[in-house]
């Protein structure tokens, strides 16, 4: 016993000064374990909301597209107006998604979020009863505005919660939003034959699960900080490193991101990573039908290549984040790409199967084009910036392909010019995506005007 406190004394008189002074601050232990407890239980919550969210964002668009004539018939939508619904989704991101960085200042990313979810909720559940067109319509917009900012705030959350596992988190939200979208497109259908066949309540039931991801962000709409952790848990200069870093960024927020060259590289590659996926979703199927496929085995083509996007959607941001440069990934992506639309091309039904694996390799771009956001920015406040940006200007880039797609195939009466049209849109997808992909962030560009 003597020489445990003969141990104890030598090692409290071993501490320097800047530790005594370190301990001083920290020392009070109920309320460190208690901060420490509550800061853990607030984390878990966080990560169950982030899952919630991702398995929501796109459940609202892949579950009309399964539906789709059935909702035409039910509401005597002209074939004009149906057509017009494939580009609603990205033309909604562009335009509500731009105002939440805004919102995010003003109520905190996690209330936003929050709020976010309401409305996805409200919209499912208002858009089959609305009673015509219009309302479906109105209704429909709702649930994509809660997406948009939920969309653009999600790596915010991450980079502010978890600012060390930026990949690992990415990867995570991006895995269940290719689950949530694969589980809509395969389940909706069954789910409708087993309600009784009546389409309104298989968009419905979408709702409910909605509902369940408002829960896990009610305890934290208060919060508002842009640190993940209490500054005591972080060594000395480690806390002094970080203020340095930020205290540009605070100073010049908000940045004036068009004057980055990687927030306009990084936004032409979401652009056209979402005109691949967009095409993908709404003509893949019909591609191959008119190939001879079989329509069930088109429709299991696409689930397939949306089920890619599950596993390689939690390992590609991992694997990009120990990159200094994510170029090779993005070229790696890109020659799937370019494969898979050569083979639709040249014998769409013989490798059918390979083709849809190739595409989902490829569509795998979103995720990296998300972990791109979190990783050139250096502050939340720049995150939230670079992600409304490259985001809302690449859904608005994205809005035009599908259309052309159809014009080209209505115009040419064959799948050869819009394959084509896709396959060389690879090469730039490609090149503006070795841009966004160089080790460098958006305040420090921005700083050299």
């Amino acid at each position: 016993m003597a020489h445990e406190e003969t141990r104890t004394v030598e090692t409290r008189t071993a501490m320097t000064s800047t530790e005594r002074g370190t301990a001083a601050e920290t020392s009070t232990p109920d309320t460190t374990s208690g901060a420490g407890r509550t800061r853990a239980w607030a984390t878990r919550l966080v990560v169950v909301g982030i899952v919630l969210s991702a398995l929501n964002l796109r459940p609202a668009i892949t579950s009309l597209g399964a539906l789709l004539e059935e909702v035409r018939d039910g509401l005597g939508m002209s074939g004009s107006v149906a057509g017009l619904l494939t580009s609603v989704p990205p033309l909604c991101f562009a335009v509500f998604g731009v105002t939440a960085p805004r919102l995010a200042r003003r109520f905190g990313p996690a209330a936003v979020v929050c709020a976010g979810m309401v409305a996805i909720t409200a919209g499912l559940l208002i858009r089959p009863f609305a009673g015509g067109t219009p309302g479906f319509l109105a209704a429909s917009a709702l649930a994509l505005m809660g997406i948009a900012v939920s969309n653009v705030l999600m790596p915010v959350i991450v980079k502010r919660w978890f600012p060390d596992r930026v990949g690992s988190m990415t990867g995570l939200y991006s895995m269940a939003l290719a689950l949530g979208t694969s589980l809509a497109a395969a389940v909706t259908v069954p789910l409708t034959d087993a309600m009784g066949g009546g389409w309104r309540s298989g968009l419905a039931v979408w709702a409910v699960i909605a509902a369940t991801a408002v829960l896990p962000w009610l305890p934290l709409v208060r919060d508002r900080g842009t640190a993940p952790a209490p500054p005591q848990q972080r060594p000395a200069k480690e806390q002094h490193a970080r203020v340095a870093r930020q205290a540009p960024a605070a100073q010049h927020a908000p940045l004036r991101i068009t004057r980055s060259r990687t927030a306009w590289a990084l936004a032409v590659f979401f652009g056209l990573q979402a005109t691949a996926a967009y095409v993908t979703m709404g003509w893949m199927p019909q591609i191959f039908r008119d190939a001879g496929v079989p329509a069930g085995t088109a429709g299991v083509l696409l689930a397939v290549t949306m089920v890619m996007g599950v596993p390689l959607a939690f390992v590609i941001p991992r694997v990009a984040t120990r990159l200094p440069h994510q170029g090779p990934i993005v070229l790696v992506l890109g020659v799937c790409g370019l494969a898979g639309y050569t083979g639709l091309y040249v014998a769409p039904a013989a490798g059918a199967w390979a083709w849809a694996l190739l595409l989902g390799v490829s569509n795998c771009a979103f995720p990296l084009a998300l972990t791109m956001v979190g990783m050139r920015a250096r502050s939340g406040a720049g995150v939230a910036q670079l992600s409304a940006f490259a985001q809302s200007t690449g859904y608005l880039i994205s809005i035009p392909g599908p259309l052309l797609v159809g014009v080209l195939y209505q115009q040419s009466g064959g799948w050869g010019l819009p394959i084509a049209l896709m396959a060389t849109l690879m090469v730039p997808q490609i090149v503006v995506g070795f841009l966004a992909g160089r080790d460098r962030t958006v305040e420090d560009e921005v700083a050299a005007h």
